[in-house]
């Protein structure tokens, strides 16, 4: 899945990462992770109303999937979800950028499920279960 020299070439910024639980507390990556996971979001709301359209996921809907989806444990005991949902934003655009998972399986997965929280359950559970680390 991972094509390192195509990645380290277009994303050379992606630092490299020993643990699940690095990934989740980069705030940088959280920050790029909220654009990505709105556009996601937007693009499946489009394609569901069959017109453009733009959307915003809330904080609380990724905090509660990131929980649905067991990925809790991974992080230090006293964390706000506001931090908890940056967690999950960091965790996603992560995954995309190191090829763990496409644009386009990520926008399935969020036009197919109506409930968002269930379909960001259902694309953290996913991710979760491609990265791996040495």
């Amino acid at each position: 899945m991972l094509n390192l020299t195509e990645n380290e070439r277009l994303f050379s910024f992606v630092k490299s990462y020993g643990s699940l639980r690095e990934v989740l507390i980069d705030h940088n990556l959280a920050s790029l992770g909220d654009a990505y996971i709105n556009f996601v979001y937007s693009l499946a709301l489009s394609k569901r109303r069959g017109k453009p359209s733009g959307g915003k996921v809330k904080g609380s809907a990724l905090s509660e999937a990131l929980r649905k989806a067991g990925l809790r444990e991974h992080l230090p005991s006293r964390m706000t979800s506001h931090l908890l949902a940056d967690a999950a934003e960091a965790l996603i655009v992560y995954a995309w950028l190191c090829n763990y998972i496409t644009l386009e399986e990520s926008v399935i997965i969020l036009e197919e499920n109506a409930d968002l929280v269930d379909a960001l359950t259902q694309l953290l559970k996913r991710i979760k279960e491609r990265v791996k680390f040495s």
